[in-house]
């Protein structure tokens, strides 16, 4: 585990001297004491309603503290019925940060943030006597989240045992989860604090409550975070989210957009994938903004070669090409990150709490969920090359070969661009798609992120569409060999899967970004052919 003390080294001295005047503008206008009282001015009048209300999550350390007894006396019942396995459903802020904390504290947690029938049947197909499945969404309307309840619960009336007593709820007050909860009698609900935005609610019930009743010590993560709380609110020089924010925005404003992400041995697993959604959907949006690149150390493409348009940040000791390091442990890095996020946010000039742009994508999901035959069989493909359909939005090329299609396809970035590469197929079984990010980073030259769907829209969705306008979309969608019914809904999850690509590549298409979709008619035959591929479009 990383040391006690939160702290941020800005390595590069150019960097160090372009930072210094906006350190000294926080520190002279009194932005980390004025973010610790909760003063909703200091991202301008147009962004104050909604910090008015987004505000709470600097306090967590102290608020949370009522959760623990909870937590403990839940968890305790649950182990004295056997009930020692937990699954996770949840999108975004529901999920990334129990995911980190558990992977840190090496302790077993599933979880569901997926729509990928293989995914969910591999869970379903653990022991379900002592399973018990924490239902977590802060609207209560996730339509990911609600269909994996749907499932669990028939799947567990199928087994003979009370669903009602093997779901416990995370919400916010009011929520129509909240609501249901009551009305089925669900066996606990935690209410978060709704002045919470979800992807500053590592802290809250939709962080602790998974990860305490997978067996976290959620007290100690308070603790860490409180250790560090005094000093991020200082107004000083020394104030590590002071530095990490002017850091942020002085890189943004001579051309650095992207800020990599690799972890040099800070002790905490997965952090960057948490610290892609808080800054990408705070930041990216007004056409401008960061987009986090998360990679996977600091020898990758794209950490270890960075260019101009890119800032190399290290998760733990500074190593590499780093230009940043921040250290501490994960309940004060959870604090300094969203620290520096908001106010990075006031020196770029966004309102951090909003997302505008993430609600398109859901909506033209939900309109191709609600024309069935756009989702089966109204789809020719432009192009087919082996075990791979070629799909493009307008002016993509699609003709060729399909190293030919993405040489062309990656050639079509903007200098100083980027490449997002989306995969709408089962994390787990198909993990080693993520081996494309590195491929096509190296290949190309470009920042590549690599996001599993529909995750993914949770998090950097916002930026796609809202923050600079240079990246292009390469979506892989896959073949599905056993498809799950949602109980009480007119679709499988196979068909929303497909119908969250899709209206998400429309989006996009809208926006004048191009989309060129890959669908693995044989998912290991496809993958195998598109690695290939990729390897040639480079050459």
């Amino acid at each position: 585990m990383a040391g006690d003390v939160t702290g941020v080294e800005i390595v590069d001295a150019e960097l160090a001297d372009k930072a210094a005047p906006l350190v000294e503008q926080l520190v002279a206008d009194k932005a980390a004491s004025k973010l610790a009282a909760q003063d909703a001015t200091l991202w301008g009048a147009d962004a104050e309603p909604e910090a008015s209300i987004r505000l709470s999550w600097t306090s967590l350390h102290k608020t949370s503290r009522p959760l623990i007894g909870e937590i403990e006396t839940l968890l305790a019942e649950l182990r004295s019925e056997g009930v020692d396995r937990v699954v996770l459903a949840g999108m975004g802020g529901s999920s990334l940060a129990p995911e980190v904390i558990t992977a840190t504290e090496g302790v077993a947690l599933t979880v569901l943030d997926t729509t990928d029938p293989g995914q969910v049947a591999d869970a379903l197909a653990g022991d379900l006597q002592r399973t018990v499945i924490v239902v977590s969404s802060k609207s209560g309307g996730t339509v990911e989240t609600d269909s994996h309840r749907r499932i669990f619960a028939k799947a567990f009336a199928e087994a003979g045992i009370d669903a009602a007593r093997r779901i416990v709820v995370v919400t916010d007050p009011g929520s129509p989860l909240a609501e249901l909860s009551e009305k089925e009698g669900y066996r606990k609900t935690f209410l978060a604090d709704p002045h919470v935005g979800g992807r500053y609610s590592a802290l809250t019930a939709f962080g602790l409550v998974p990860a305490g009743l997978a067996g976290v010590d959620v007290a100690r993560l308070l603790d860490q975070a409180a250790a560090a709380a005094e000093q991020l609110a200082s107004d000083s020089a020394d104030n590590p989210a002071i530095r990490l924010a002017a850091a942020w925005a002085a890189a943004h404003a001579a051309g650095a957009e992207k800020v990599v992400l690799a972890d040099t041995g800070s002790g905490i697993n997965g952090f960057p994938d948490w610290a892609e959604q808080l800054i990408a959907e705070s930041t990216g949006k007004l056409g401008t903004g960061l987009l986090p690149v998360a990679v996977e150390n600091v020898e990758a493409p794209g950490f270890a070669d960075a260019k101009s348009d890119a800032t190399p940040v290290a998760v733990g000791p500074a190593a590499g090409a780093a230009k940043v390091a921040t250290s501490g442990p994960l309940g004060g890095q959870f604090l300094l990150w969203e620290f520096a996020t908001a106010l990075a946010g006031r020196l770029i000039g966004i309102n951090p709490f909003d997302q505008p742009d993430v609600e398109a994508a859901k909506k033209a999901a939900r309109a191709l969920l609600d024309d069935p035959a756009k989702l089966s069989g109204g789809e020719t493909a432009s192009n087919v090359d082996g075990a791979v359909e070629i799909f493009g939005s307008e002016g993509v090329a699609t003709e060729g070969k399909l190293g030919e299609v993405l040489r062309a396809f990656f050639a079509s970035a903007p200098e100083a661009g980027y490449v997002a590469v989306q995969a709408y197929l089962d994390r787990l079984d198909d993990a080693s798609t993520a081996l494309l990010r590195p491929e096509v980073a190296k290949r190309t030259g470009l920042q590549t992120t690599f996001g599993w769907g529909p995750r993914f829209l949770h998090s950097t969705g916002q930026y796609h569409k809202g923050g600079h306008q240079n990246g292009v979309f390469l979506q892989i969608t896959g073949a599905v060999a056993e498809d799950l019914a949602v109980p009480e809904r007119p679709y499988t999850l196979g068909q929303l899967q497909h119908a969250q690509a899709l209206g998400d590549g429309q989006v996009l298409a809208e926006h004048g970004r191009p989309v060129l979709r890959l669908h693995l008619t044989d998912r290991a035959a496809g993958l195998a052919e598109l690695v290939r591929a990729v390897q040639e479009a480079g050459e």
